[in-house]
């Protein structure tokens, strides 16, 4: 059996919510309804069996004055009467006797059953000074009619059960009716559509799905106007360096002794890491701002005095190449529910803008700690630092300041890479003056929910 046909056998049947509740309710109608009939059934057969044995019992009371006349009748479908009587004196001697009937010749005071010749009667006999009146109704006819009293009892709800079921098909599909209405709104959609759908008229139980379809719209949107914007500042900025790479490739054909080709090699491999981080740099931040969702599946508790550590020792050797003095000023353990690549990814950014925009045998500080009950990471230089007019517009994308030494070179993307993880995190970046070191102070403020 293959792996297909084991999942088609497993997979979940398909079903209709509206016949699905049509179906309950259905039944459950059909399951009252006759738990209802039957019920009303058995009631009505009760209170027929009652109302026979008080008249009986009236008819009983009503003879106890005299004998009498005519009592008794043949109903022409079947042998034999329906109500029979018979009445004896005080001494025992008859006084009465219904034609052709067949009751026992003594009497058992009150209600009884008896059997004569196959037939069953419901038999009351009542005494008096003056007489014992016995009177008897054929069970057969008596059940008969109680029958008939009871179907008619039960003819209501018999009726009223399909009628009801109609209602309440209506009722339900005009319910879901919003939910159809939905359904073609969303089919009828162009592929680029991705406008919210209208809540209105919606249901309580369908508003909070269209809302997150809406949500997730949203999304949808910002990643496709991420990944576009994307494409265009690719383009953008890949045409530059590769148009360098192409002179550079050119004037190493073009040189004519060893000194000229080894200066065109050396600049060529320059320009092809300057190109390489681009790439990497573009395909970072690609990453981070289409890929909060897969951000959040990866999170968990990090540390981040470790995450310090590890950026620090990571940035070590560019530092010490430059004679840049790079350590940590303040460092409390703290931890946070993150992720801990993209924190690394964050840290080693502002580590690597702030070693390579200080001057040559410069500071780098970098602090981690709580403040306000919030975590806390700041990394500070002492080089030029960035002028209050242009802090914000640093976090653009391909903005590039300008440069304070020769050494610094960069893609523009490292503060825009560093604000995209800091938002998949719930933290805010700020840039400010380094009271301490008098260049640029990088702030990273978590939210206090943060904390593990």
């Amino acid at each position: 059996m293959t792996t297909a046909t084991t999942t088609a056998r497993f997979a979940p049947a398909h079903f209709s919510l509206k016949w699905r509740m049509l179906g309950f309710v259905l039944v459950c109608i059909l399951v009252a309804a006759t738990a209802l009939g039957v019920n009303a059934y058995r009631g009505a057969l009760r209170d027929a069996d009652a109302m026979f044995d008080l008249h009986l019992q009236q008819m009983a009371h009503s003879l106890r004055g005299g004998v009498p006349l005519g009592l008794g009748f043949d109903d022409g479908d079947r042998e034999g009467y329906d109500l029979f009587v018979q009445i004896w004196g005080p001494d025992g001697t008859p006084m009465f006797r219904s034609a052709r009937s067949a009751l026992p010749p003594r009497a058992v005071l009150g209600f009884s059953d008896a059997k004569v010749d196959g037939r069953r009667f419901r038999v009351y006999s009542l005494q008096t000074p003056l007489q014992t009146v016995q009177i008897a109704q054929d069970m057969d006819a008596r059940e008969a009619r109680a029958r008939a009293i009871a179907l008619r009892a039960t003819w209501p709800m018999a009726l009223m059960a399909p009628l009801l079921m109609l209602a309440v098909g209506w009722v339900i599909t005009r319910s879901l009716a919003p939910v159809e209405r939905m359904r073609r709104n969303v089919a009828q959609r162009a592929d680029d559509d991705l406008s919210p759908l209208s809540e209105e008229g919606l249901p309580d139980e369908v508003r909070p799905l269209v809302q997150e379809l809406n949500l997730l719209f949203g999304r949808v949107s910002s990643a496709f106007e991420a990944q576009k914007n994307f494409v265009a500042d690719a383009a953008h900025e890949l045409r530059s360096p590769l148009t360098a790479l192409k002179l550079q490739a050119e004037a190493l054909r073009r040189a004519g002794d060893e000194g000229s080709r080894e200066a065109a090699i050396t600049r060529l491999q320059g320009g092809i890491e300057r190109a390489i981080h681009l790439v990497g740099q573009l395909l970072l931040l690609a990453r981070q701002e289409s890929g909060e969702t897969a951000a959040s599946a990866r999170r968990g508790p990090v540390q981040l005095d470790q995450v310090v550590a590890q950026c620090i020792g990571a940035a070590l050797p560019q530092a010490q190449a430059r004679g840049i003095d790079l350590g940590v000023a303040q460092s409390e353990e703290v931890v946070i529910q993150g992720d801990g690549a993209a924190l690394r990814v964050l840290l080693g950014n502002l580590i690597d803008n702030a070693v390579k925009y200080a001057p040559q045998g410069g500071q780098v500080d970098v602090s981690v700690g709580a403040g306000d009950g919030a975590p806390v990471l700041v990394v500070e230089d002492n080089g030029p630092g960035i002028p209050e007019a242009e802090r914000e517009r640093a976090f653009d994308r391909f903005y590039r300041l300008a440069e304070s030494n020769g050494t610094a070179e960069g893609s523009g993307l490292g503060l825009a890479i560093v604000r995209a993880i800091a938002q998949q995190h719930g933290a805010q970046v700020l840039l400010d003056r380094s009271e301490r070191l008098g260049g640029l102070r990088a702030t990273v403020r978590f939210a206090p929910a943060a904390t593990a």
